[in-house]
């Protein structure tokens, strides 16, 4: 069995543990993660890549279970040496392990290769289980364009800037993603969309992170086209988020932080959307015009219950165990 997901972020990275404890049994299924790429960054002349990195850490056993991000054991040594030379920015913390992942990568971009292959070199150490494809080996960052707090005027700034540094509290009119028109899929991205048995849209971010996706030419057609059903799970719970702040971004375009409002942004591949089903909350309700919307646990508690969301992302696609 092929089965795609689409991922970003913690979120996606813990829902990809569920997905490989239901199918890992079988050595014949092959599982491929579409990993957002919107967040990346260059940072102290570094190539940072968290999206992937917490996708390959958590599969691999390497991630830090406390924050949900970030290398296990971590220091912060070079953090300390980088304050004390006053460099900048300041508001971003490199652990001294993560770095050596960053390292690694970005030598080998400035050698020339793509991101794909940087990523299937670093995974080679992780051995996450799944197959990891950058949704592009072209730049495609969000930015956020936001009013200054200091001088009130409107300016775009990284996403990682408005996330770590702003944590969301500055006023906010828009997401861009730049480089995104230009940007072509990743080697392998569209086929794994269009030969899978089934694709599922992790509950990640639906905006900077599955949004960021869906930026790339070409995706979103592969979802409208594969015969494969595209069953989403929903990253709200309850009228909120449980982990990031889906909210804040929710509201920057003007969709309500709900079950049933994500859906519909979505929409129906018998319209002009990309879901044939959606999964919410047990005690939520939601009508999707177009969707089958099944009702069922979302907590990810631990792998068997993600597993359990998986399986019954499987049932409302018709696929068999």
């Amino acid at each position: 069995m092929k089965v795609t997901v689409l991922v970003g972020g913690v979120g996606g990275a813990r829902f990809l543990q569920g997905v490989l404890k239901l199918l890992s049994a079988d050595a014949l299924h092959r599982i491929t993660a579409v990993v957002n790429v919107g967040d990346d960054v260059w940072m102290h002349g570094l190539r940072i890549c968290p999206d992937l990195d917490t996708c390959m850490y958590t599969l691999g056993g390497g991630i830090d279970t406390e924050r949900g991000w970030g290398h296990a054991g971590e220091t912060w040594s070079a953090k300390e040496e980088l304050a004390a030379y006053g460099a900048k920015p300041d508001w971003f913390g490199l652990g001294d392990r993560d770095i050596a992942t960053h390292l690694i990568r970005t030598q080998m971009l400035r050698t020339g290769f793509p991101l794909s292959a940087v990523t299937e070199a670093l995974c080679n150490r992780w051995q996450p289980g799944v197959t990891l494809l950058p949704v592009t080996d072209d730049r495609s960052e969000t930015h956020v364009v936001i009013t200054d707090p200091e001088d009130g005027e409107q300016r775009a700034i990284h996403f990682q800037e408005w996330w770590v540094r702003h944590r969301a509290k500055v006023p906010t009119h828009s997401f861009a993603n730049i480089g995104a028109e230009q940007a072509a899929p990743a080697p392998g991205v569209l086929e794994a969309i269009e030969s899978a048995d089934i694709v599922l849209l992790a509950p990640s971010n639906p905006v900077v992170s599955i949004g960021a996706i869906l930026a790339i030419p070409g995706v979103r057609g592969a979802l409208r086209t594969t015969e494969a059903k595209v069953v989403g799970i929903s990253p709200i719970i309850g009228g909120r988020p449980l982990r990031g702040m889906a909210d804040e971004c929710l509201d920057v375009i003007s969709v309500e932080t709900s079950a049933e409002a994500i859906g519909r942004h979505y929409g129906a591949r018998s319209a002009t959307g990309i879901l044939d089903g959606w999964l919410i909350h047990d005690t939520d309700t939601a009508e999707v015009p177009g969707v089958n919307v099944r009702r069922v646990p979302l907590i990810m508690t631990d792998p068997d219950a993600t597993a359990e969301m998986v399986r019954a992302a499987f049932d409302v696609a018709g696929v068999a165990l």
